[in-house]
C-alpha cells in the first residue's frame, strides 16, 4: 500500500484515459487495424513513465524541504511517504529509475517497429521526466509539460496502432493535454507558499505575482478552450453532435468551480485549505468525467459510421 501511495496510484487514471482515447480513436478510424498486444505494452509502459516522474518529483520537493512545509492534501503536498519516513529517499530514487527503464524499455521496442516518431516521442518523454522536478517547474513549464504529455501520449498511441499522425488525433490529444493541465494548475495553487520557498516558480506562482485575475482568467480560458476544441473535434472532424451534446452536461460543473474558484480568491481565507480541497475534487471529477466522455462520444461516432 505504501507503495501505491508512492506512485500516487488513483492519478494513473489520467494517463489511462489518455491512453483509451487514442485506441478509441484507432477503433473510429479502423477497427482492423487494433492490436491488443501494443495496447497493453502502450498501457505498461506510459504507466511505468507515469510512475517515474511522480516519484522522482516526491525524491526533489523532499531534497528541497519543500513536502516538509506542504499541507498535504488528497490531491497536493506530495505522497508524504518521504517525510513520515515510510520509504527511504534512496529506496524512491531507485524505484523511479527502475520505472524509468522500463518505460523507456518499452518505448524502444516500438521505435524498432514503427519507426523514428516514436523515437522523438520517447526522446521528449525522457528528457522531461529527468528536468521535470529540477528544472521545468522552476521555469512555469509544468502545466505546458503536464499539457504536452497528455497530447503526446494520445498522438503516440494512435500511431502505435494506425503508423499515422492524423489532424483529429492532434485535436484529441490537445484536449486530453488541457485537462491534465487544468488538473495540476489547480493542485498546485495550496503549495504556492511553500514552493517559492523551495525556489519553485510554478505558473500558478508567476501568475498569483501579477494578480489574481489573472489566475482566475487563466481558469476560465482554460474551459473555454478545452469547450471548444471538443466542439471542433466531434462537430467538424468525427461529423457527430450527439456527443458535443454529452459534453454540455457538464457545463454546470464547469460553472460550479469557476464560482467556487472566484469566492476562494475574493472571499474566503486564503487558508481555509478545505475549501479548496473540494474546487480540487470537482476539477479532478470534471477531467475525468470529461476524458470519459471523449471516449464515448468517439464510440458513438464510431457506431454511426459503420
Amino acid at each position: 500500500m505504501v507503495w501505491l501511495r508512492a506512485i500516487r496510484f488513483r492519478f494513473l487514471a489520467a494517463s489511462a484515459l489518455s491512453v483509451t482515447c487514442g485506441l478509441s480513436l484507432t477503433v473510429w478510424n479502423n477497427f482492423q487495424e487494433f492490436s491488443i498486444v501494443n495496447a497493453i505494452l502502450v498501457y505498461a509502459g506510459i504507466f511505468c513513465l507515469h510512475c517515474s516522474v511522480d516519484l522522482l518529483n516526491d525524491y526533489f520537493d523532499f531534497k528541497r524541504g519543500i513536502d516538509l512545509k506542504t499541507l498535504r492534501t488528497r490531491f497536493s503536498g506530495g505522497t508524504g511517504v518521504l517525510p513520515e519516513g515510510l520509504l527511504t529517499p534512496k529506496a524512491v530514487y531507485r524505484a523511479s529509475i527502475i520505472f524509468l527503464i522500463l518505460g523507456l524499455g518499452i518505448g524502444g521496442y516500438f521505435v524498432y517497429t514503427k519507426g523514428f516518431v516514436i523515437g522523438i516521442i520517447l526522446t521528449f518523454a525522457a528528457l522531461s521526466i529527468l528536468l521535470y522536478s529540477t528544472k521545468l517547474v522552476n521555469l512555469g513549464l509544468g502545466e505546458v509539460f503536464v499539457g504536452t504529455k497528455g497530447m503526446l501520449i494520445v498522438i503516440g498511441t494512435y500511431f502505435v496502432q494506425t503508423s499515422a499522425i492524423t489532424l483529429e488525433a492532434t485535436l484529441l490529444g490537445i484536449i486530453a493535454g488541457l485537462l491534465s493541465s487544468l488538473v495540476l494548475y489547480i493542485n498546485s495553487i495550496p503549495d504556492i507558499k511553500a514552493d517559492k520557498e523551495g525556489g519553485r516558480k510554478t505558473l500558478a506562482i508567476l501568475l498569483e505575482s501579477k494578480s489574481d485575475r489573472l489566475n482566475y482568467g487563466f481558469l476560465i480560458i482554460l474551459f473555454l478552450v478545452i469547450y471548444s476544441v471538443a466542439l471542433v473535434f466531434f462537430g467538424g472532424i468525427l461529423h457527430n453532435f450527439i456527443p458535443v451534446l454529452l459534453c454540455f452536461i457538464l457545463i454546470p460543473q464547469t460553472l460550479s468551480i469557476v464560482m467556487d474558484y472566484q469566492k476562494f480568491i475574493y472571499r474566503f481565507n486564503r487558508d481555509n485549505l478545505e475549501e479548496f480541497v473540494k474546487i480540487m475534487n470537482k476539477t479532478v471529477l470534471f477531467s475525468r468525467t470529461f476524458a470519459l466522455i471523449l471516449i464515448i462520444g468517439i464510440l458513438i461516432a464510431t457506431f454511426f459510421k459503420m
